[in-house]
């Protein structure tokens, strides 16, 4: 099946999906945080599937393509270190913490694996 839109990623969508669950999540962060946590949390789940989009379209360079997926995967550490502040913070329950930790670490799986071997995933003049 060929793929023609990092949107059909099955790692975008993980990555959009978990996104918004933390966007929805974060609104009942309190108002001090918004400039802080609130705000860092939201960037950088957010900035996951956008550097995925940039990354696909640079795939006609596999160098260029891994340095995004890299972003992307600094972006997704990134926003694990910021759930385990809300956690600590008390602004997500355990629950949700697992929850959004269990996602993350599948989506850093997943990019682990693209960066491993991007090769299925750039274009080639052949393709």
């Amino acid at each position: 099946m060929r793929i023609n839109s990092a949107k059909e990623l099955e790692v975008y969508k993980k990555a959009y999906a978990l996104a918004m669950d933390i966007f929805d999540a974060s609104r009942r962060f309190p108002a001090e945080e918004r400039y802080a946590l609130t705000g860092q949390i939201r960037r950088s789940s957010r900035s996951v599937s956008m550097n995925l989009r940039e990354a696909w379209s640079k795939r006609r360079y596999e160098a260029h393509f891994v340095s995004k997926l890299t972003d992307c995967d600094g972006e997704n550490s990134e926003t694990d270190t910021s759930l385990d502040f809300a956690l600590d913070c008390g602004y997500l329950t355990a629950d949700q913490h697992d929850n959004f930790s269990s996602q993350n670490r599948e989506i850093g799986r997943m990019l682990g694996s693209m960066i491993n071997n991007p090769t299925p995933f750039l274009l080639t003049s052949d393709r």
